[in-house]
């Protein structure tokens, strides 16, 4: 068999590589035992002695392979890898405030504080102190969903699309239900309203026009199997023009009528009116509870800024019924979430200083001249570091809420735009993404944006030392 000079390089090179045993006695090796487990070290050596291996096979090293004293660094490098965390830290400096992909709503001190107890030590969730019985999970936050929505009771699942699901289940499998054309919704992750509705065994019976649907609509539509009559708040856009669709209080005056229960889905949520803050006017959910609803479902994280969880409110008849559905074992939260989500609600007994207390509210009231001031310090220190190889800039921009919150609201920002002119730009926003701390921005017409809006002190010094990173790889 004739073989080709390369072919041959790699043929001579492949009997220098170390045996895995011989590797493990070195003296560097036997260090490193010191700190990590053989089981993971040997992994490790395996690893890096196949990808040289493949290396060689492929050409990509011709001349020498690795003498054996450096094997420790690249297997610490290895291990490094395996060992890291797989949830990162990363600056959100997209400009969309509450991120779906990089987490959602961050939670308030107290609630990281009541959180790390709660995992610490064993706690009543389903416990009656004063009693020593079984408890049930859903009395912790019921009191507090009770007093700030005006609810006769309430239940808290994993997520708003799991609460709309079970509710829809327990109410309605095997029969209609009445929803406007309108509201046939689908937000991020592919949740449509049409698919929950099918895999809760519902069956959807659509009234109305995209645009207009009267309450005619629905009184035309009720017929001997019409078992709920559903109204979904919009969550991600807004139809603007010729449009009506009916008030939740005359749905819920139809039902009482025709003797059919109602539910809304709020999916983001809000329990106060954020327009006091400068945000858009949300529906509030008391308002809709005092409209008579008997069931409403809303996110715990989004506008509330608590953690992920759905919230079922409403009449006690119905939330019962949810209580009993198989499925709410499959989709109950647990001890975190539940102590997360009390403490959001207790904050929401002092609105006083509610803005001090949501990293969320407080990122979404920021001023423009405290991110023009910003703006203007990191700039500068921007330009230093990348001197000629990226053009900065400073630009006003709008910010966005997110999440299905408030759709296509968005808030005024200031942005820093850099203009790489040395690499791509898909290249640039690659290196600030790999570095000790990620920074997300966006990109927009060829140049990366970071928006300032979510970005405190102690992050534009993470963008800073990312940015020392990024140019020594540039230029």
């Amino acid at each position: 068999m004739n073989l080709t000079s390369k072919e041959q390089i790699n043929h001579n090179l492949l009997p220098q590589l170390p045996s895995i045993d011989k590797l493990l006695l070195l003296p560097e090796m036997q260090e490193l035992l010191t700190s990590y487990s053989r089981t993971l070290v040997t992994n490790s050596l395996r690893s890096v002695v196949a990808e040289i291996r493949d290396q060689i096979l492929r050409g990509e090293i011709r001349q020498r392979v690795p003498k054996p004293s450096e094997y420790v660094s690249l297997v610490l490098k290895q291990i490094d890898e395996i060992t890291r965390l797989p949830l990162q830290t990363v600056i959100n400096a997209t400009g969309t405030v509450t991120h779906t992909n990089l987490g959602r709503a961050l939670l308030s001190e107290s609630s990281c504080e009541n959180i790390q107890i709660a995992a610490r030590n064993y706690v009543n969730l389903e416990y009656d102190l004063e009693t020593g019985k079984r408890g049930h999970r859903d009395r912790i936050t019921e009191p507090l969903l009770q007093q700030l929505t005006g609810c006769e009771a309430s239940t808290v699942v994993n997520n708003n699309a799991a609460a709309v699901l079970i509710a829809l289940q327990t109410v309605a499998q095997e029969k209609e239900v009445i929803v406007s054309r309108g509201e046939l919704i689908e937000i991020g992750g592919a949740f449509r309203i049409p698919d929950i509705m099918e895999a809760s065994g519902a069956i959807l019976r659509e009234v109305g026009t995209t645009n207009r649907t009267h309450l005619r609509d629905y009184a035309d539509a009720i017929n001997e199997n019409t078992a709920l009559l559903l109204k979904v708040h919009p969550s991600n856009y807004k139809i603007v023009g010729f449009t009506s669709t009916p008030e939740m209080q005359e749905l819920t005056k139809l039902g009482v009528e025709r003797g059919i229960p109602t539910m809304e889905d709020l999916g983001s949520g809000a329990l106060i009116d954020l327009s006091q803050y400068g945000l858009p006017k949300e529906p509030v959910v008391a308002d809709r509870i005092a409209s008579g609803v008997d069931i409403v479902t809303f996110s715990g994280d989004k506008l509330l800024g608590g953690p992920q969880a759905g919230i079922i409110v409403g009449k006690t008849e119905w939330i019962g019924r949810i209580r009993k559905n198989p499925l709410m074992r499959a989709l109950r939260v647990d001890k975190l979430t539940i102590s997360a989500l009390s403490t959001t609600l207790q904050t929401y007994l002092n609105q006083d200083a509610i803005t001090e207390h949501f990293p969320m509210l407080k990122r979404y009231t920021r001023s423009i001249d405290e991110l023009q001031n910003a703006a203007k310090q990191l700039v500068e220190k921007l330009k230093y570091i990348f001197g000629d190889y990226v053009l900065i800039e400073v630009s006003e921009t709008q910010s966005e809420i997110g999440s299905g919150s408030l759709p296509v609201e968005t808030i005024p920002s200031v942005a820093i735009v850099l203009t790489p002119k040395t690499t791509s730009v898909d290249q640039l926003s690659k290196f600030f993404r790999i570095g000790k701390t990620p920074i997300i921005g966006r990109i927009e017409n060829d140049q990366l944006w970071f928006d300032l809006r979510t970005l405190y002190d102690n992050e534009l010094h993470c963008l800073i030392q990312t940015s020392d990173e990024v140019a020594a790889q540039i230029k």
